[in-house]
């Protein structure tokens, strides 16, 4: 467990240290939530159980967008980077277990999750009015904590059938955006066709 931690800071400190992927991972949500909300700002959206304002949906959309950025998204790309630079051979001489790598870099790609998830939460709570029911608080970080390890595993996973680094960014952003648009992240689906929302059911 220690090796883990120590592998989870050091990834860390190497996003940190990368600009671009935390400009992308960090702004990306947030230029969505503005985006949403300024086009829709003034309807509402049909959800089970009545009507919301735009806002009010857009804000736990935007934070489920930026769990799968966050975890899938980056942990697809930047494995796909390290192997076709060799350090996953390298590390693979090293002492360290590959069990200890790849959990840590599940908890990095968690963390940083976590973070995203509570600045869009701040913005949609100070500007947008949003309410969060704080009585499903537990459950909601239990979801957020699972869905963080669920994309981080399909992340890991996809890199299989990723050819070359230079790839990753199209196969990774072509077997997610379709997604986005039918599961209701980006647009709502509470009015869509049956199939769509059956289709829809059973994609995380």
């Amino acid at each position: 467990m220690g090796l883990v931690l120590r592998q989870a800071r050091y990834d860390l400190l190497a996003f940190w240290r990368n600009p671009a992927s935390a400009f992308f991972t960090f702004v990306f949500p947030i230029m969505f939530l503005v985006i949403f909300n300024l086009v829709f700002g003034s309807e509402t959206v049909q959800v089970p159980g009545g009507e919301v304002d735009t806002s009010t949906f857009y804000v736990p959309a935007i934070v489920a967008f930026s769990v799968i950025s966050a975890c899938y998204t980056n942990i697809a790309i930047s494995v796909s980077f390290a192997r076709d630079g060799g350090v996953l051979k390298r590390l693979r001489g090293t002492p360290l277990p590959p069990i200890a790598f790849i959990l840590g870099r599940i908890l990095q790609a968690m963390a940083v999750a976590v973070i995203v998830v509570i600045i869009v939460l701040v913005l949609g709570i100070v500007f947008y009015d949003v309410d969060p029911p704080g009585e499903k608080l537990p459950a909601f970080l239990l979801t957020l904590l699972v869905g963080a390890a669920t994309f981080c595993a399909l992340g890991l996973a996809i890199t299989t059938i990723i050819p070359n680094a230079d790839a990753s960014p199209a196969v990774v952003n072509a077997s997610i955006l379709p997604l986005l648009f039918i599961s209701n992240v980006f647009i709502p689906t509470e009015t869509a066709p049956d199939w769509q929302k059956d289709n829809a059911s059973l994609i995380p």
